[in-house]
């Protein structure tokens, strides 16, 4: 018997996929259509107000009353968390209504090897009600433990726990839980008071078969981001890495999604070259997560390791905003990250726009995101300072934002990525 290749295979079946389609229709999801009327509310207007006067603050103001279209640039941060619970249906449905072109699932598995849609394999305990449900709660890798003898209350609840018929069972919430709790309940609450908890009354756990589907009906693209498992691998022995990254590939395939509309993402280079090798309808589009500068002084190694990823063939490279921006004299110039990878030819995404609160308390505190030009942004319209320069000087192709109007906003300003 004549065995095909892996990439052999997935050339065949993305051929299947083309063919499937323009004779059969896939299952509707709750009946979504695509979004016609984008809203981005207050938000984005707001920044613009809180501009300094010159010739940025002209041009978005110009935009005002544009109607706004969906745009590919503006990918959602784990759906709209800046207000709702990440990783949600609600969370999703409200960035698409805010243009945002693009969804991103972050893949883990359960117990049953199901994929869902969880930011990090071991985040229940602050992402929903688990430990509020004691017979889940029970099954935790570390059941909530309370606080007490001045310590912390504790839990650690994995998706990998428990089977996918208990996680649908689950709330969805704002992340974040209480140190102080002495009992599961009080544990839930902790959201930073920059967000809110008006939208937290019980979030709709999504699989990642759920969101394929809610993302196609709606005719945006996919971002799916396998999540380096927290829990031995292989898992129980025989779920090893490689199984996991094709299961995810061939669930996107089973949904009938083109490869041209998905960005596969991952931290772990292992899984971007499997996916350059085996399936490489995605990889050619994979994304691969960069953190390797996150260490203090391991940003000139990190600019150095692009040439090995551009000569491996990756052709996106996705690290957070931190990564290209410097600080020049007062403004906010491109890093020599940010040169490199140009130079090299990568196309580069950035994560992560509004994840960091008030920038009058970035400017005082620091912040991951704007480390590099903490002392330059002093207020809320220096966001769009940042996005202007990233877009303007870097020449970034997609920005994961946690608020998708903001990116949607100057996108629609600037024409980039507008669906037609």
């Amino acid at each position: 018997m004549h065995i095909l290749s892996p990439s052999v295979l997935t050339t065949l079946l993305a051929g299947l996929l083309a063919a499937s389609q323009a004779t059969a229709s896939p299952v509707a999801s709750k009946g979504l259509k695509p979004i016609k009327q984008v809203q981005l509310g207050p938000r984005p207007y707001y920044l613009v107000d809180n501009l300094e006067d010159g010739p940025l603050k002209k041009k978005l103001a110009s935009c005002m009353d544009k109607d706004m279209k969906t745009s590919s640039w503006s990918i959602a941060h784990r759906g709209g968390c800046l207000q709702f619970p990440e990783h949600s249906r609600e969370s999703h449905m409200a960035a698409a209504r805010m243009g945002a072109g693009v969804l991103e699932c972050d893949v883990a598995f359960t117990k049953d090897r199901e994929l869902v849609c969880r930011h990090s394999q071991c985040d229940l305990h602050t992402t929903t009600n688990i430990v509020n449900i004691p017979e889940l709660n029970a099954k935790c890798t570390m059941p909530f433990s309370p606080a007490k003898d001045g310590k912390a209350a504790v839990a650690k609840c994995c998706t990998s726990d428990i089977t996918l018929k208990e996680y649908k069972t689950l709330c969805a919430k704002m992340d974040g839980f209480n140190a102080n709790a002495t009992t599961p309940e009080a544990y839930l609450h902790g959201t930073p008071n920059w967000r809110t908890d008006l939208y937290s009354t019980c979030g709709t756990i999504m699989t990642f078969k759920e969101h394929l589907a809610l993302t196609r009906d709606l005719g945006l693209k996919h971002t799916p981001e396998l999540k380096t498992p927290e829990v031995k691998m292989p898992f129980e022995g025989d779920y090893t890495q490689k199984k996991y990254a094709q299961q995810m590939i061939d669930t996107i395939i089973e949904a009938r999604v083109n490869p041209k509309d998905v960005f596969v993402q991952s931290f772990l280079y292992d899984d971007i070259i499997y996916w350059l090798k085996a399936t490489p309808a995605f990889g050619n589009q994979a994304l691969y997560l960069d953190n390797n500068g996150d260490a203090p002084g391991s940003l000139p190694s990190a600019v150095t390791n692009l040439k090995r990823y551009a000569n491996d063939g990756v052709k996106y490279i996705a690290p957070p905003i931190n990564y290209l921006v410097a600080n020049k004299n007062g403004t906010i110039v491109p890093s020599s990250y940010a040169h490199e990878a140009k130079k090299l030819g990568l196309k580069i995404i950035t994560w992560s726009l509004e994840r960091s609160g008030p920038i009058a308390d970035v400017h005082k505190d620091g912040n991951f995101y704007y480390g590099p030009i903490q002392e330059v942004v002093t207020k809320d319209g220096d966001i769009f300072r940042v996005l202007d320069m990233l877009w303007q000087n870097v020449g970034v192709v997609g920005v994961f934002s946690d608020w998708a109007a903001t990116t949607t906003y100057y996108a629609n300003c600037f024409g980039i990525g507008l669906k037609k």
